[in-house]
């Protein structure tokens, strides 16, 4: 066991202040557990605090109520959880029976997911105090965490009475789900070795858990966030209620039986909430989403792996549960007392903040043919964010429109949504006749206002191309109208949050630059992004004017005090990757979700399939180079072996020419006189024949003399 201490209070602070109680809590890697303990962690002296209040300048930091300890599994060994006064990796029985001893209240959670382990660790552990508990030094507390689970087969005392709560009165008549008899078990145990006055028990059955990022209803909202699809399933029919309390609420409760000590010892944590899994789906879908659901049969979410089989259990928990004992006997101000559905908005904005899915908004001006609308769909790319041109904005505007007015979707639309659509059509049809196909600004400000306020500009974030172009245009889309006439008391203009770009970026180049580039377009192409030439010099210039106007675009951010970024672009980075890299230097990390597991597996056997096909294709070009340097060779030696041959024949040509003169006067005046010599040395035979011809030779050449 390795044992980790984030604090550790001085003697003397010790003696000053009242002693903080030490909290144990098993398993604070996983979600309730982690978020319970953070709770706790943050709660006072003498009250709690929510985590992230802020502290009143003239109060000082209170004593912290409790030092929250807790264990985590082997592979958190590089991690340090900073709310835990101390955390134990992968503890054996004996170290962990050390840590128990030393705690005033031991907190054993196994309301998520809980393996057999996990509770027969919980059954050891108050057992073993049960056995202990006569050489206590002081009392101690056991709080068994346990879920609504183990009382999903109850039926109401008279089931013909509609709408009839259970209650805690009842508890000793619940029924659990088959899936969960070892935990209704243990909470019997927990009750029943709890009595004396030196361990003091309680159980609290809590509802399923939501709030601070999710687990179990995560699937429904990272389906709405993403809005991939039109709908968000729902596995069922979703009719069931489901008993449900926030995280921080729970903790709370647990706060209460720690410093109340209630006399009932079964306690059930539920909020006021009595909703259905379809009313909570489609609250999410609603707020967050595409506002629409549709129903699946249950076993489509084990087929697509939306949910694992015990989830599923809970999901489909049907009971309607009043706890009346955290109403009476505790007093702390709820979190979200009413419920996930009428508490929505706040439980979306923690879900958000959570998990930093913050959208992110960046806004790309320049020049035209800079290359602003490549660097936005790089930068969509790497952010998974959505890429708004003015041009397509306006056509989506039109055919939504269109799609109305004709009475294409009467399922979703009224008679008025239907005739006001028809009137806006026209009216946009009208001006765009007018003006040779442009919209006035404030028509423009309105469809762009529109198209940034939807959910996936909302969810995600934006890359803006190109416009506004103007410091007016950006003040009609961005001014926040409500405080537009308290401007004269703020130094700083307000305007709308939600949807003005955190990030400006001023892309820039020089005319023959860009003149070249739009020059060295396809005729095609070129007429597409209205860089003819006819089109491209009016364009820049009037870029060039509207940049030097006494009021610019810039200038309007600016006064935002989001103070634009200038980029110069060169011939040196025609693929952008210095543009890209100080942009992302300055926007940051996405924060958006990333590949899920098979997605992953998917990229990581599609990047090796590139590997092995670059590799594959780098091996043949070298062979192909290779063979073609060979055939080169051999090709080079052919021709030199043709050169050397000729050569040979043209020497030997040249040899017998320049020999035939000699050759003539050899046949001429030595040869016969030579072959007579030899002719009659054969005839005498003298004894030296040698000699003989060589006085022949020499008397018949002083005879010719």
């Amino acid at each position: 066991m390795k044992r980790l201490t984030n604090t550790n209070p001085t003697m003397e602070d010790t003696k000053l202040q009242s002693h903080p109680k030490r909290i144990f809590i098993n398993d604070v890697d996983r979600y309730s557990s982690r978020h319970i303990a953070k709770f706790l962690s943050t709660c006072g002296a003498g009250g709690w605090t929510d985590q992230g209040e802020a502290e009143q300048p003239s109060s000082p930091p209170r004593e912290p109520a409790f030092h929250v300890v807790g264990t985590l599994p082997a592979s958190a060994s590089g991690d340090e959880e900073s709310f835990l006064f101390e955390q134990y990796l992968s503890p054996t029985r004996d170290e962990l029976w050390k840590q128990l001893l030393e705690c005033d209240v031991v907190l054993y959670n196994i309301s998520e997911n809980s393996t057999q382990h996990q509770i027969e660790e919980a059954k050891w552990a108050i057992t073993a105090l049960h056995a202990e508990m006569e050489n206590f030094k002081s009392c101690k507390m056991f709080i068994l965490i346990s879920t609504v689970m183990t009382w999903a087969m109850t039926k109401p005392q008279n089931p013909d009475e509609a709408d009839v709560l259970i209650s805690e009165e009842d508890f000793r008549r619940r029924r659990p789900h088959p899936s969960f008899k070892s935990h209704n078990n243990l909470e019997k145990l927990v009750l029943k070795l709890g009595k004396k006055s030196k361990l003091s028990s309680y159980v609290v059955a809590c509802g399923l858990q939501y709030g601070k990022g999710e687990n179990l209803f995560h699937y429904f909202f990272k389906m709405s966030w993403l809005m991939q699809f039109p709908e968000v399933p729902l596995f069922g029919q979703g009719t069931n209620f489901i008993p449900m309390i926030h995280v921080y609420d729970l903790g709370r409760v647990l706060q209460n039986i720690i410093n109340v000590k209630p006399k009932i010892k079964y306690i059930l944590a539920v909020d006021d909430s009595n909703n259905t899994l379809e009313d909570i789906v489609k609250m999410i879908s609603d707020m967050l989403g595409p506002g629409k659901i549709t129903k699946l049969p249950q076993q489509e979410a084990s087929v697509t792996e939306a949910f694992k089989p015990e989830e599923l259990e809970y999901l489909s928990v049907n009971l309607s549960l009043d706890a009346f004992i955290i109403k009476d006997a505790f007093s702390f101000s709820w979190t979200s007392e009413a419920g996930m559905v009428e508490n929505m908005e706040r439980i979306i904005d923690e879900y958000k903040d959570a998990r930093q899915l913050l959208p992110i908004r960046i806004f790309l001006v320049g020049p035209p043919a800079v290359g602003k609308t490549t660097v936005a769909q790089r930068l969509c790319s790497h952010y998974k964010i959505h890429h708004i041109k003015i041009r397509e904005v306006i056509e989506e505007k039109v055919r939504q429109l269109n799609e109305i007015a004709s009475g294409s979707q009467l399922e979703h639309v009224s008679a008025e949504e239907v005739s006001a659509a028809s009137k806006q059509l026209e009216n946009l049809n009208k001006v765009m006749e007018l003006k040779a196909g442009q919209l006035d600004d404030h028509l423009l400000a309105d469809i762009l206002r529109e198209k940034l306020n939807s959910k996936p500009c909302s969810n995600q974030g934006f890359v803006l191309d190109g416009f506004p172009e103007t410091y007016q245009q950006a003040k009609l889309i961005f001014s926040d109208e409500d405080t537009e006439r308290q401007d004269f008391i703020f130094k700083k203009p307000e305007y709308n949050k939600k949807i003005t770009p955190e990030h400006v970026f001023a892309l820039n180049a020089i005319d023959d630059f860009l003149a070249k580039r739009a020059q060295g377009l396809p005729q095609s192409k070129a007429e597409n992004m209205r860089y003819t030439q006819e089109e491209f010099i009016p364009r820049l210039t009037r870029y060039r004017q509207l940049n030097s106007a006494a009021e610019t675009l810039l200038d309007y951010f600016d006064e935002l005090e989001i103070h634009p970024e200038h980029i110069e672009v060169t011939t040196d980075d025609s693929e952008y990757t210095d543009v890209m890299k100080k942009i992302t230097e300055t926007v940051g990390i996405p924060k958006n979700y990333g590949l899920r597991p098979e997605e992953q597996e998917e990229e990581d056997r599609k990047e090796k399939e590139r590997r092995k096909q670059k590799l594959a294709a780098e091996a043949a070009e070298k062979k192909h180079r290779k063979e073609a340097a060979l055939a080169e060779m051999v090709s080079q030696y052919e021709e030199w072996q043709k050169n050397l041959s000729e050569l040979k024949i043209q020497e030997r040509e040249l040899l017998e020419a320049r020999s035939l003169p000699l050759r003539n006067y050899l046949m001429t005046y030595v040869m016969p006189t030579l072959t007579q010599a030899l002719s009659d040395c054969c005839k005498i035979k003298p004894e030296d024949p040698v000699n003989f011809v060589a006085e022949y030779l020499l008397r018949n050449n002083q005879e010719s003399a």
